[in-house]
């Protein structure tokens, strides 16, 4: 394989820590971060596409239909919230939601509250990989912001120089044909070239159907995997362009 695409929870770590810390953090401080910076654009061009996603053409369209505007923060920044945490509630993967979340977990990073947990075999084969020529990528449904974030800070220190490209749900969708065939392009490499490795089986099929390598990874807190899936399976990462176990 002369391309890597990596998956990122239940791939290089755990479910547990983006589910049972980082969500939980995005959640304790979203009011607070959403008044805070109501006037920052990087976080207004998130509003704008929370509203986008809840079907409305911009944020201030979307004030204007619930007879507010952006100059009265606190109902305003209380839509928007409210909204943030049905999408929460119902582990919804948009968007305009992911890069807000984004956005509250780099206050955590740079505050060093925040450290992203890695499986003790990534940072290894990481740089195994990236001296051995691999093009490692991420694909990921988080924000390309936050993926960077998260390996930026993790339990083991900067991983981010052993990417190459960061992939999110502005590529596409992760269970899409498409989405894997837009990435293969951008990688410049024959899909048959590129090893996609997550621990979701509905990836992996679209991945493969798009003519992409893969590999299911199996790490403890993952579940279990259908029976006659298909794919190779990867307990442990290991240098040679897939893994072993």
């Amino acid at each position: 394989m002369r391309g890597i695409l990596l998956d990122i929870e239940g791939t290089t770590s755990s479910i547990s820590f983006v589910y049972d810390v980082m969500f939980p953090y995005a959640r304790k401080h979203l009011t607070f971060e959403v008044f805070a910076n109501w006037l920052e654009p990087e976080y207004i061009e998130a509003f704008h596409a929370i509203a986008r996603d809840a079907g409305q053409e911009s944020l201030d369209a979307w004030l204007k239909e619930e007879g507010l505007t952006r100059d009265n923060p606190i109902r305003a920044a209380e839509l928007v919230c409210k909204e943030v945490a049905r999408l929460m509630d119902g582990d919804v993967k948009s968007t305009g939601l992911k890069q807000l979340q984004g956005l509250i977990w780099q206050s955590g990073f740079d505050s060093g509250e925040l450290k992203a947990h890695v499986y003790d075999d990534v940072p290894p084969v990481l740089a195994a990989w990236q001296a051995a020529g691999k093009d490692v990528r991420v694909y990921s449904s988080g924000s390309v912001q936050a993926q960077k974030l998260f390996f930026g800070h993790t339990i083991t220190g900067n991983l981010l120089p052993y990417f190459r490209g960061h992939y999110d749900t502005t590529t596409g969708p992760k269970k899409e044909v498409s989405s894997y065939q837009k990435i293969a392009a951008d990688f410049q490499l024959p899909p048959s070239e590129i090893l996609f490795l997550s621990d979701v089986v509905a990836e992996l099929d679209a991945a493969r159907a798009a003519g992409m390598q893969t590999a299911l990874v199996v790490r403890p807190g993952n579940a279990a995997a259908p029976a006659g899936h298909g794919h190779s399976v990867v307990e442990k990462f290991s240098s040679h362009a897939g893994a072993s176990g």
